[in-house]
């Protein structure tokens, strides 16, 4: 349930994002406030980033959390290491498009500040009469940078468990060897006596 800060409910919001964020709308959660700008988000044409964030200096938990378009800012500059690399897709534009919630001293978090202008186009498409956004946007190079990582990493961790197989293997079978020449080794010594307790008789 979504109420406006007097107290007054608002709309009920169970993932439709018709209504717009206004300052002093009321979430009981965080995360609601997360979920409801992302399906806005969604509805709207943009892609949601949770951006900054303040901890309580009490107890450290978040008490104020900002909402921005994923064009927000711009890219880094740094310098180039290669010619021949391919340059990164431009995504972020400096869009100024987002929310600021805080969490009151009773509990529920509410908006403290609204910019709804995107400086950007927005991209949507309808879809079962209903308007949706277009998820077409490509990973950026990061992104797939990070899964070509982790790709790797799983196939060094499957490399390095079937190495540890072998090792296993290996360390059973020396063992099985060593326990063999030491039970050789008992029943020559103990032949030995046999013969030098013969020799005695």
């Amino acid at each position: 349930m979504i109420e406006s800060s007097n107290g007054q409910e608002a709309a009920a919001f169970e993932g439709s994002s018709d209504m717009e964020p206004y300052v002093g709308m009321e979430f009981e959660t965080e995360e609601a406030a997360k979920v409801f700008y992302d399906a806005y988000a969604t509805q709207l044409g943009f892609i949601m980033r949770v951006d900054a964030f303040r901890r309580s200096l009490r107890d450290g938990k978040v008490v104020w959390r900002r909402l921005v378009c994923n064009k927000e800012g711009f890219r880094k500059t740094r310098p180039k290491r290669s010619e021949s690399r391919k340059p990164r897709a431009i995504t972020r534009e400096g869009c100024k498009a987002m929310i600021v919630v805080k969490r009151e001293k009773y509990g529920k978090w509410i908006v403290t500040r609204f910019i709804k202008e995107h400086n950007h186009s927005l991209v949507v498409s309808p879809a079962n009469g209903r308007r949706t956004v277009l998820l077409s946007q490509t990973l950026d190079e990061k992104d797939m940078k990070i899964r070509e990582l982790t790709a790797e990493l799983q196939r060094e961790r499957k490399r390095s468990a079937a190495y540890q197989e072998q090792l296993d293997m290996v360390l059973r079978e020396m063992e099985e060897h060593s326990n063999q020449l030491s039970r050789n080794i008992d029943d020559i010594v103990q032949s030995v006596k046999e013969i030098e307790s013969k020799r005695v008789a």
